[in-house]
């Protein structure tokens, strides 16, 4: 059997989470037109009769500009020191040579493959282009085009990862789809309303806390905190009389339910904690 951890790197908004989603089957990380979407390494786990591959989606690689900026690159720092094989996304449309000074610049010690996505937005002749382009790099073992949100051909896409994976004892359960627990994923699926729901910049100052989750017979118990930076902020994620966090609360509800299979109470808290995402304390306490 052949076992082995693929970590998956680039730009924000490449799609490496839409990527990781695509080979899992399940939608495990967050999927925004908005950048920086990724704050957390998440690790997805496809398994079959002949192998199992841990994939690691990575915070997109930024110059940081606060400490839960520097605790995203620090994701990205440990997945360059794991790993058996690492995927290089590039959008297509992306400025090649800044994504070859990316990639070089990580110094990688393991194989890896250039996955040049979006290819469905394309011409051929573009296509050929980047083939031929990042072949000629030293990093690069092979390019290989794909399309991660259209006609994502999973089993044909393993089949070119697979000569660089080592056989192995697998290291989870064949059921297992993620090493993070469910109380994460459901933090995630808030989060994400809130890139959906909300605009500007108002996301990227906002964090999820799941204070209880507690599995009762028929119901499952969530109380969840939305953390934001100011009192300006809160009343946006309230809304007028309360329209905008009842608007969340039920959307997010419905997502969590689909994702659990199972009836929830939800309840949303909005909870002011200026600068949070410079204080090393808060930061811990939400999880980064």
């Amino acid at each position: 059997m052949q076992v082995g951890f693929v970590n998956i790197f680039g730009h924000p908004n490449a799609g490496k989470s839409t990527l990781l989603n695509a080979l899992i089957g399940e939608k495990l990380a967050i999927v925004s037109s908005k950048v920086q979407t990724t704050r957390h390494r998440i690790k997805g786990i496809l398994t079959s009769a002949d192998y199992q591959l841990v994939f690691s989606d990575t915070p997109g690689i930024i110059t940081p500009k606060y400490k839960l900026h520097e605790k995203m690159m620090d994701a990205v720092h440990a997945a360059l020191e794991d790993g058996d094989l690492a995927l290089l996304l590039v959008d297509g449309k992306e400025d090649w040579a800044a994504c070859d000074q990316l990639f070089g610049s990580l110094q990688l010690k393991v194989p890896a493959l250039v996955i040049l996505n979006k290819k469905d937005l394309l011409s051929a002749e573009k296509i050929k282009q980047g083939i031929e382009y990042f072949s000629a790099r030293p990093y690069c073992k092979k390019v290989v085009a794909i399309s991660a949100k259209k006609k994502f051909d999973r089993e044909a896409f393993i089949q070119e990862l697979l000569p660089f994976i080592p056989a192995g004892e697998p290291y989870f359960d064949v059921d297992d789809i993620s090493d993070l627990q469910t109380r994460f994923f459901v933090a995630e699926i808030i989060r994400e309303k809130i890139y959906e729901l909300t605009e500007d910049e108002l996301p990227y100052h906002t964090t999820v806390l799941i204070r209880e989750y507690q599995e009762k017979a028929n119901l499952v118990r969530i109380l969840a905190d939305i953390i934001v930076n100011r009192e300006t902020q809160k009343g946006i994620i309230l809304g007028e009389r309360g329209s905008m966090i009842k608007k969340l609360g039920t959307e997010a509800r419905k997502q969590i339910e689909a994702f659990i299979d199972q009836k929830v109470y939800l309840e949303l808290f909005v909870k002011v904690k200026p600068r949070w995402r410079d204080n090393e304390l808060y930061l811990k306490e939400y999880g980064y």
